[in-house]
């Protein structure tokens, strides 16, 4: 069964739907993303579930803050990260389901 697609919607969508997909063409700000989606995390617990380094963590976070993709909120000397829009948690949960096998 083929799919059809109105593309005329698609092209007034499309520059978010790049920006999107763009967010996710890199495993480090992917693996950021799908933390993200589980819960609002800071740089330090970040670090720490994803086991990136600290100037790649800071270079990834600020390209996803660029590219408006997550919201920050300030807690004293913490910056919390959160996901902007749960269309990206939507995505994220289809790719978990396609390409993470479930264990039986």
């Amino acid at each position: 069964m083929q799919a059809e697609f109105k593309i005329e919607e698609m092209r007034n969508s499309a520059e978010s739907v790049v920006t999107t997909l763009k967010s996710l063409a890199n495993t480090d700000r992917l693996l950021i993303l799908c933390h993200l989606a589980q819960e609002e995390l800071n740089v330090s617990q970040i670090e720490e579930r994803t086991q990136i380094s600290q100037p790649t963590l800071s270079q990834q976070l600020m390209m996803l803050r660029k590219s408006e993709v997550v919201h920050t909120r300030r807690a004293g000397k913490q910056i919390f990260y959160s996901i902007k829009d749960q269309k990206l948690i939507d995505v994220l949960a289809t790719l978990y389901r396609l390409y993470c096998p479930q264990s039986l």
